[in-house]
């Protein structure tokens, strides 16, 4: 973990973490470094482990055990099934978390699950705050996330400094779902972006054009974008094995197209970018970065 982050001073708080993958690990070792008394639960026990030799703390066998005295916990796992198995029954965090204590989940999911637990939660004395997040697992590992919030403004206000020591900006957009209806409002802009740049580098790179120097001079105008910055180069040299996995974009976009089956929101754009990244899938491409769109179009012919 990047160690130059800086934690604005914050009282301890007691907090829990569930799910330790390549985002939640890191973020909990914000959490610790930062001062808090954190208690993880990881559903594969070695992980967990490992996250206690590095950064102390208490391992949980559910994720009840885990939000037992916790002020605040936080949850960062797959989908809306995984969200609901930490969440709810007799081993959920709901039966540990003591009454005015909030349930920050920072998963990607669909904004009827938050709607659903906010519910839930409520009926129980308990505030939950759905809050996806952007920046992906380098964003995560140096404490610069942006966390896009849905809930209650006074539960927001105490969660809020206590997830600054993983982000760069926690913000609330709403009410309960409106944290993850941002979110989608994020992949669907970033997908686009992508869609771009890689017709724009298939493109320079048909015409004989240095793209390397092309991206550093159009990255001054208007072209510019996080996704040119930080990937041009790597989509240039054909380079996939890192990032953010196009298996993970595919479920975002499901829950987007979802929602905008429900809203009536049309994604002409989205969805067609849905199915050039089930292309990639069909190319063994399921684990390389969202940028690999680019390799569908500049390997087609082979």
């Amino acid at each position: 973990m990047s160690n130059q982050k800086t934690y604005e001073p914050v009282t301890p708080h007691k907090v829990a973490f569930l799910g330790l993958g390549v985002m939640g690990f890191p973020m909990a070792g914000h959490l610790a470094r930062a001062g808090h008394h954190v208690a993880v639960y990881n559903r594969t026990l070695k992980k967990a482990e490992r996250w206690a030799d590095e950064y102390g703390g208490r391992i949980a066998a559910t994720p009840r055990e885990a939000a037992e005295g916790a002020q605040i916990v936080f949850a960062c796992v797959g989908n809306d099934d995984d969200l609901r198995s930490v969440v709810l029954g007799k081993d959920g965090a709901f039966a540990g978390m003591a009454r005015d204590a909030i349930f920050f989940d920072n998963t990607t999911a669909s904004a009827s699950v938050a709607r659903e637990l906010h519910a839930a939660g409520r009926q129980q004395g308990l505030h939950f705050i759905d809050a996806p997040v952007s920046g992906g697992q380098a964003g995560a590992v140096n404490g610069m996330l942006t966390v896009m919030c849905g809930g209650e403004k006074e539960a927001f206000a105490r969660a809020q400094p206590v997830a600054m020591a993983f982000a760069r900006a926690v913000t609330l957009i709403g009410p309960s779902g409106s944290g993850q209806l941002a979110k989608m409002v994020n992949q669907i802009t970033v997908v686009g972006v992508l869609q771009g740049l890689s017709e724009g580098i298939a493109f320079g790179l048909a015409a004989g054009l240095d793209m390397k120097l092309v991206l550093e001079v159009i990255s001054k105008g208007a072209a510019q974008s996080w996704q040119m910055e930080n990937r041009g180069s790597t989509m240039i040299e054909d380079k996939f094995d890192f990032g953010f996995a196009v298996d993970w974009m595919r479920k975002d976009l499901g829950l987007c197209l979802e929602e905008a089956r429900r809203n009536g929101a049309p994604l002409p754009t989205a969805a067609l970018i849905d199915q050039f990244y089930a292309d990639i899938q069909a190319m063994g491409g399921s684990r390389w970065d969202t940028s690999s769109l680019v390799r569908r179009l500049r390997h087609r012919k082979e």
